[in-house]
């Protein structure tokens, strides 16, 4: 009877000792699983907080993008009307040019052709009032009144030959002048495309700038989004797969 306690007491204290025991590895491993939670848990606090960050900054870098953007097409803009104003003004400058040029050439042709009247005119009355003088009066008078006339004819001849000569020069005067205006008009357009161009390479350069930073924030952000999908989906750092 007394072996029987023995045995039964001994059972007893190897039971309790074995429940201490796995007690003791029930808490530990309740610790461990406590410190991993917490542990799981500040690791997708600093994920989120970095995520949080990277967004921002990508926002901060998507607004900057979009004045950026803004500015550019303003730019565009003001260049593309600088442009048709050039035009504008080169195709008024060159009809303006032009119909001086024709108004010109008009005026001088009409000169010239009531020039030409005049001369015959005097020459014609000249002729008749010459022949009507020599008619008219005796052999003596006759000389004297065709020395007369013909000396009267050669001071209109002078006078016609000087006044052409003046409107030829003016006319000249005035070709020259719408010439010269012409070339200096020429000149500045030139240089206002020169200008024009410039403004539409340093445009350019913008624009493929702004091209290279849209695509950097697009890549940037579908790195960001790739990583979230992959931190979320796996369940965390040292998370158990796919939280599904």
């Amino acid at each position: 009877m007394l072996v029987v306690l023995v045995v039964v007491v001994v059972v007893l204290v190897v039971l309790v000792v074995v429940m201490l025991v796995v007690l003791v590895v029930l808490v530990v491993v309740v610790l461990v699983v406590v410190v991993l939670v917490v542990v799981l848990v500040l690791v997708l606090v600093l994920v989120l907080v970095v995520v949080l960050v990277v967004v921002l900054v990508l926002v901060v870098r998507v607004v900057v993008l979009v004045v950026v953007v803004l500015v550019v097409v303003l730019e565009v803009v003001m260049v593309v009307m600088m442009v048709l104003v050039v035009v504008l003004v080169l195709v008024v400058t060159v009809v303006v040019v032009v119909l001086l040029l024709v108004v010109v050439v008009v005026l001088g042709v009409v000169v010239l052709v009531v020039l030409v009247v005049v001369v015959v005119v005097v020459v014609v009355v000249v002729v008749v009032g010459g022949s009507g003088g020599g008619g008219a009066g005796g052999a003596g008078d006759a000389e004297s009144g065709v020395g007369s006339v013909g000396a009267d004819a050669g001071e209109m001849v002078v006078v016609l030959v000087v006044v052409l000569v003046v409107v030829l020069v003016v006319i000249v005067l005035v070709v020259v002048m719408v010439l010269v205006v012409l070339v200096l008009l020429v000149v500045v357009l030139v240089l206002v495309l020169v200008v024009v161009v410039v403004l539409l390479l340093v445009v350019l350069v913008e624009v493929v700038e702004v091209v290279v930073v849209v695509v950097v924030v697009v890549v940037l952000v579908v790195v960001v989004l790739v990583v979230i999908v992959v931190v979320v989906g796996s369940g965390g750092v040292g998370g158990g797969g796919w939280w599904w």
